[in-house]
C-alpha cells in the first residue's frame, strides 16, 4: 500500500466528504473547513481543514461563532498533518481542549488475510432491530464512558437505507452481549470505516475483536471498498497493525472546554 497516496485519497474523499452525505448527515464547505453535522443537531464535527498562520485564527472563529447559539455537541477533528503546524495551540488559545489522542489506521483490504475466529460459546451476528442497537448503544457507552449524542437515530437511518450506509455487529456469550462495533460505508469514496469496536473487560484478549475487524472487513469488502479505516485507541493499535493495518497519522478531537 502506498501510504502517501492512501492518506491523500483518504484526506479527500472521507475528511473532505466529497461524495453525498449519509443518512442522518448534512455537509457544509466554507473556504477553509467541511463541517458534517447530524440532521437531528445533536452532533456536529470539523472533519477537514486547509488553513495556514494567516487564515487560522478567523477560521477558528467562524466555527466558534457558527455553533454558539446551537444545540450541537461539536468537535474540531485534528490530525497530525494538519497546518499550521501551532493549529492545536490556537484551538486552545480559542477555548477549546483535547479529547484522548487516537491513531489513523489504514488496511488496503484486498491486502489482508482475516478469519472471524471466535472463541466457544460465542456468536457474532449483524444487528437486526431498535432493541438490540440500544443494547449494543448501551454496552458501548459502558466501555468508553459515554456516547455520541443522536448515535441511534443515525445508526438507525443508515441500516434501514438502501442501500444500508452502516451496518452494526453484536458477540454475544450465553445471551449476554460481549462485544460490537460497526461498519460505515462511506458513499463515493473508497474507503469503509470501522467504528466503535470494543469488548467488555472480562472478554478480552480472546480474539473476539479481531473477529469483529474480520467481519466487519468481509462486509466492506462486499460493498465494494477497497480501504478500512480505524481511529484508533492505544489498546487497540497493537492489535490492528499486527493485522496488517497502518499508521498514517495521529488524530485528536478537541471541544469546547467544559462541554463534555
Amino acid at each position: 500500500m502506498d501510504a502517501a497516496a492512501v492518506l491523500e485519497a483518504y484526506n479527500e474523499q472521507v475528511r473532505g466528504a466529497r461524495g453525498e452525505p449519509s443518512p442522518g448527515y448534512t455537509i457544509e464547505r466554507d473556504a477553509h473547513v467541511v463541517r458534517i453535522l447530524g440532521e437531528d443537531g445533536s452532533w456536529a464535527c470539523v472533519s477537514w481543514s486547509r488553513l495556514d498562520e494567516a487564515s487560522a485564527d478567523a477560521a477558528i472563529a467562524a466555527q466558534l461563532d457558527r455553533f454558539s447559539a446551537a444545540r450541537e455537541a461539536w468537535e474540531w477533528k485534528y490530525y497530525s498533518y494538519d497546518q499550521p503546524r501551532d493549529l492545536p495551540a490556537r484551538l486552545i488559545a480559542a477555548g477549546m481542549e483535547a479529547e484522548p489522542e487516537e491513531t489513523l489506521l489504514v488496511a488496503e483490504i484486498a491486502e489482508l488475510e482475516l478469519e472471524p475466529r471466535l472463541p466457544e460459546g460465542v456468536e457474532l451476528r449483524p444487528v437486526a432491530s431498535a432493541p438490540e442497537l440500544r443494547a449494543l448503544l448501551r454496552m458501548q457507552d459502558e466501555v468508553f464512558g459515554g456516547g455520541s449524542p443522536g448515535m441511534e437515530q443515525r445508526m438507525l437511518a443508515g441500516i434501514a437505507h438502501r442501500p444500508p450506509t452502516t451496518a452494526a455487529l453484536a458477540a454475544s456469550a450465553g445471551g449476554t452481549l460481549v462485544a460490537g462495533g460497526r461498519v460505515e460505508f462511506e458513499p463515493g469514496s473508497e474507503f469503509a470505516g470501522l467504528w466503535g469496536g470494543c469488548t467488555v473487560p472480562a472478554w478480552r484478549s480472546r480474539g473476539i475483536f479481531r473477529a469483529l475487524v474480520a467481519q466487519g472487513t468481509a462486509l466492506a469488502a462486499a460493498r465494494g471498498a477497497r480501504y478500512v479505516h480505524v481511529d484508533a485507541a492505544p489498546e487497540s493499535r497493537p492489535i490492528l497493525e499486527s493485522l496488517g493495518f497502518t499508521a498514517l497519522a495521529l488524530t485528536t478531537p478537541y471541544k469546547l472546554a467544559g462541554s463534555g
